[in-house]
């Protein structure tokens, strides 16, 4: 693989990645010195698209992982799939695959160490956040706004995920012969994330459509000389 190609393969992986990563980091800060949790405002006061500040103490989404121990087992295959990433990014790119796949693989890259920055740090460096309460077996939110300092709320590999993106676009009601739902209220959009999520979602989501197209490598063209010998070849030869 020319060196230029490669360098410059790497440059825009190494770019998307920190891009997410700042912009990820940056909007979580914010939102959590700056507001306490619930609703913060309407975005140039549409309905449907919210900044409304949760956190998070499982997976992507909002789910959960079961107690402390669920979260710490989940915090560190986060982190190994963030090492394992690091050098499967490496590898696609040495090996010239699509610049899309190597795109979508970088979204979800940045997306997973994203939220393990959160679920590492976050408890030791903020004062206020969402954590496990052994005495009644559930997490426990908080009132106020969180600060840094030095006295988390939480050790490593325990803290909870900051998000805060929503778009509840409409909400409605399930038809009554509808299986186990039916009668119903729902919302569309209801999960509350956050930027990190959304790269890995997007990523996913992309690679899903055309990863026929993304795991076609670029052919390489191999010359092949010819060399002369004085063997002589007759048609008694076979040539094995």
């Amino acid at each position: 693989m020319p060196i230029k190609t490669y360098t410059l393969k790497l440059r825009s992986a190494i770019f998307i990645i920190i891009a997410i990563i700042v912009v990820d980091q940056a909007i979580k800060i914010w939102i959590k010195t700056s507001h306490p949790t619930g609703e913060v405002v309407r975005v140039m006061g549409m309905d449907w698209f919210r900044l409304h500040f949760i956190e998070n103490p499982g997976m992507a989404w909002g789910w959960k992982f079961g107690n402390e121990t669920g979260k710490m087992v989940l915090t560190l295959f986060r982190l190994a799939a963030v090492i394992f990433g690091t050098w499967y990014l490496g590898k696609i790119v040495r090996q010239q695959y699509k610049r899309g796949f190597i795109v979508c693989a970088a979204l979800i890259y940045a997306g997973a160490l994203g939220n393990l920055i959160d679920s590492m740090f976050y408890g030791m460096i903020f004062d206020k956040g969402l954590h496990y309460d052994a005495a009644i077996n559930d997490y426990v939110s908080y009132s106020g706004i969180a600060s840094f300092s030095s006295d988390g709320y939480g050790s490593f590999l325990h803290g909870s995920v900051v998000d805060m993106l929503y778009f509840p676009m409409f909400r409605g009601q399930f038809p009554s012969w509808f299986p186990f739902v039916g009668g119903d209220e729902f919302e569309f959009f209801s999960p509350i994330f956050n930027i990190a999520d959304a790269s890995i979602s997007a990523g996913v989501i992309t690679l899903l459509i055309f990863q026929k197209r993304f795991f076609k490598k670029h052919s390489h063209q191999e010359t092949h000389s010819t060399v002369e010998t004085g063997t002589e070849v007759s048609d008694k030869m076979q040539v094995l």
